[in-house]
């Protein structure tokens, strides 16, 4: 297939059936053809904060492609402790049991970060893949770099300093949403960081002490990415090397066939 074929269109060149621009980088980069398949299933909706996408257990019927905003995934103990290991934002897709033909996820989904993006039945999806090799191949690549992540974040959370974690998590959000500004409450950052409301307290005062960022009630600004950078634990750039290959930045080749 002609290289040109592999390229990502621009942004909001393709919309859904009703007219609604795409922004997900996945969706931009797969190629007219297999768009095409697609596209008649992509339902756009609106997502909301702590919108919930999927709970432990329940049977997964859609997979959802953001455009903007940010789906954190969240483990839940007994004990009702919960931790955030992992996010997707319009560089990739939420679901991603449901992409592989399963039908059950241990992970509750939820939009931690408002933004809008589309969906799909799972049914419809796996319809589209069997003439959609770039785009099965693009979605399994997805889910072996998003496996990665996690497995980082476990071992942060374990190991590094909830400052480290914090700026971890402030770099990572900063990337998906192309802001650095964004709104967040105390007690969700809590439960995202698996600590309570007087640790979040702490880290959020001894970054903004170093003029590092601006925290208010419900929202936070990045004032020096830089700084921000180096309060962060190695873990954060080796998050953004499995998905972003040259950085965050570099969204764009983030799933770039044959890299």
């Amino acid at each position: 297939m002609a290289k040109k074929d592999f390229q990502a269109t621009k942004t909001g060149e393709r919309t859904n059936p009703d007219g609604k621009p795409v922004n997900n980088k996945i969706l931009l980069s797969v190629p007219d053809k297999e768009y095409r398949a697609i596209r008649p299933y992509l339902e756009f909706l609106a997502m909301p904060p702590q919108l919930s996408l999927y709970e432990p257990n329940d049977p997964l019927e859609f997979v959802y492609f953001p455009n903007a905003g940010m789906v954190s995934l969240v483990i839940e103990t007994e004990d009702g402790r919960t931790v955030e290991v992992g996010e997707a934002g319009k560089e990739g897709f939420a679901g991603i049991p449901a992409a592989a033909g399963m039908r059950k996820s241990q992970v509750r989904e939820v939009v931690q970060i408002a933004g809008d993006g589309f969906r799909v039945k799972v049914d419809e999806l796996q319809k589209a893949l069997r003439s959609s090799p770039q785009l099965q191949q693009m979605l399994t690549r997805y889910a072996v770099t998003h496996w990665m992540q996690m497995a980082q974040t476990a071992a942060c959370n374990r190991l590094h300093n909830i400052e480290q974690r914090f700026a971890r998590w402030l770099l990572i959000t900063q990337d998906r949403v192309d802001s650095p500004t964004f709104a967040i409450t105390q007690d969700f950052l809590a439960t995202m960081l698996g600590t309570d409301r007087p640790t979040v307290s702490l880290a959020a005062g001894m970054l903004q002490k170093k003029g590092v960022i601006k925290w208010t009630r419900g929202e936070v600004q990045i004032l020096n990415r830089a700084k921000l950078e180096k309060c962060a634990c190695e873990c954060y750039a080796a998050i953004r090397e499995d998905h972003y290959g040259d950085g965050p930045r570099a969204q764009g080749d983030a799933f770039k066939l044959g890299a």
